[in-house]
């Protein structure tokens, strides 16, 4: 045994072994890096001291009382419509896993339907639903009397139409994360459960879920934030959100890309607020995930060989 071998041997194993390592010199990343700011900079510039952009109507209109109004409708309409598209994920994911081929196939539909056709036909549709069904009401079913009845035009207003395309279309994309965070969990917790006599149901909703959330947030809070900007796509019904108001304010003063400036501005905020959120809720359903600390899979090592 040489007198290296010895030394190595002797160390004991949680010992930060030193390492004279020297990091390569990269003129390239450098050359890189110094493009990309130089072009960050030449764009910042540009957008700055550009004339045609109207900055001074940039910023009266920011916060002015109708683009406030506006993005408290897209709030509403992203709360609501990732809320109830949840509550239908959610149900439609239990049915995809049930042992009923009833409830599988009608899950199955629901899915296929709603993620197959566009968003946007979606809410054409609903905003027009009344030439379908120009009355809605309750009563016996199959021509029967009805009971209470409503006329379609007066129910369907924009904002309503908006919140059950976005809501109806975020259930199917939903369902798909539920159904595969539901996945994630172990077959073995289930049997667990359900050996301490536990039903199904309080199965789903003590075990199954809370171990599955860590899955679904992730891809929750980017369908919220996606959520906020496909709120955009109401305009084309006059659902009276951000981008609506905003083309109503360019009609009038003709300051059309002043306008967009400012309704971008306000996303852009939304985002980044959500996405701050995102990181905290992601970081609280983390904690019951057990990683192995950094310093320890730094010093793990294989055991000195043993002295021959």
């Amino acid at each position: 045994m040489t007198g290296e071998e010895r030394a190595d041997a002797d160390l004991p194993v949680d010992a930060d072994l030193p390492i004279d390592a020297v990091r390569p010199v990269r003129p390239g990343r450098w050359v890189a890096a110094a493009a990309a700011l130089l072009f960050l900079a030449w764009l910042a510039y540009t957008v700055v001291v550009n004339q045609n952009l109207h900055w001074d109507v940039i910023v009266a209109y920011l916060g002015d009382g109708r683009i406030l109004g506006g993005l408290w409708v897209t709030i509403q309409l992203t709360v609501l419509s990732m809320a109830i598209g949840l509550a239908l994920g959610v149900l439609a994911a239990v049915m995809q896993l049930s042992d009923s081929p009833v409830l599988r196939g009608t899950s199955a539909l629901y899915t296929w339907f709603f993620r197959g056709t566009p968003l946007l036909v979606q809410l054409i549709f609903w905003f027009n639903i009344g030439l379908v069904f120009p009355t809605f009401g309750i009563g016996v079913p199959f021509g029967g009397p009805k009971l209470v009845e409503w006329q379609a035009n007066q129910v369907i207003t924009p904002f309503t139409a908006a919140l059950l395309g976005l809501a109806i279309n975020e259930g199917a994309y939903m369902a798909e994360i539920v159904r595969a965070g539901i996945r994630s969990v172990d077959p073995g917790q289930r049997e667990a459960a359900e050996s301490l006599g536990m039903s199904h149901r309080q199965v789903l909703r003590r075990v199954v879920l809370p171990q599955a959330m860590r899955v679904i947030i992730p891809p929750t809070g980017n369908q919220f934030i996606s959520m906020l900007k496909t709120t955009s796509m109401v305009s084309v019904i006059a659902g009276a959100e951000l981008l609506t108001v905003a083309q109503r304010i360019y009609l009038g003063n003709f300051e059309v890309i002043a306008m967009l400036v400012v309704a971008s501005i306000w996303y852009v905020v939304l985002t980044t607020i959500a996405s701050v959120g995102q990181h905290f809720v992601e970081k609280r359903f983390e904690r019951g995930h057990v990683r192995l600390p950094s310093r320890v899979r730094r010093n793990l090592r294989p055991f000195p060989k043993e002295p021959s």
